[in-house]
């Protein structure tokens, strides 16, 4: 019997600042904080059946291709969590695309 995959159920991420990273992922992307739940320092809801999780390093390892995107409703959408984490955040998208960000909250790479 082939075994059939039907989605990702988490990822997870190392950070060097477990407040900030839980600051920013609650702010620009109103993820949903989890307590007592799944692994990590920090664990966030994504989806009906995904999560986050994020752990806290004393020194992330920069990296130039991992990364993870994060689907949202609409290009309104888009423009707004682009807006914060340019504006708010002083990051800088990475072109060609629309929401691609190297974040120094961690030094993740996210992308929307």
């Amino acid at each position: 019997m082939a075994v059939r995959v039907f989605g990702c159920n988490h990822i997870a991420i190392e950070v060097d600042d477990i407040e900030k990273a839980v600051e920013f992922y609650t702010d620009v992307f109103n993820l949903e904080l989890l307590r007592d739940e799944g692994e990590g320092d920090a664990f966030f809801k994504l989806g009906e059946h995904q999560f986050l999780a994020v752990f806290e390093v004393p020194k992330v390892q920069p990296d130039r291709e991992k990364h993870f995107g994060i689907i949202v409703r609409d290009e309104n959408q888009i423009t707004e969590v682009r807006g914060k984490i340019t504006q708010k955040y002083g990051l800088k998208t990475k072109p060609p695309f629309r929401c691609d960000f190297r974040a120094s909250v961690g030094e993740s790479n996210s992308s929307c």
